[in-house]
């Protein structure tokens, strides 16, 4: 099974509150995640342990450029983003490097998945 992580610095308050509805990913990322795949959605740090919050399911995977990102898209990466400038000064502290409205991001929307 893949997993969506999360670095906990950042998402650890809203993963656990279950306000994360989606993910906002560099690049396209359709081969690696689909529609109905499930994922455990962990947080943790690169190359460290990580801890498991719960399985979800992929309801939605979608291709587009930073500028082409929605409210509800915003909303569901963080409550509190409202701007695409947001997401790219979010973006660019997870990826460590320049982002632009024209960059691909794959956003991938997610639910969890009860017993």
């Amino acid at each position: 099974m893949r997993a969506l992580n999360f670095y906990s610095s950042v998402y650890h308050a809203i993963l656990v509150s279950r306000d994360k509805r989606c993910t906002i990913r560099l690049g396209d990322k359709r081969d690696k995640y689909r529609e109905g795949d499930l994922v455990w959605v962990t947080y943790g740090d690169r190359f460290r342990k990580r801890k498991k919050l719960y399985t979800a399911v992929l309801d939605r995977v979608q291709v587009k450029k930073v500028r082409e990102l929605t409210e509800t898209d915003l909303r569901g990466e963080n409550p509190d983003m409202k701007t695409t400038e947001d997401a790219v000064d979010l973006l660019e502290k997870i990826y460590d490097r320049n982002i632009t409205m024209d960059d691909t991001v794959t956003v991938i929307y997610f639910s969890e998945v009860g017993d």
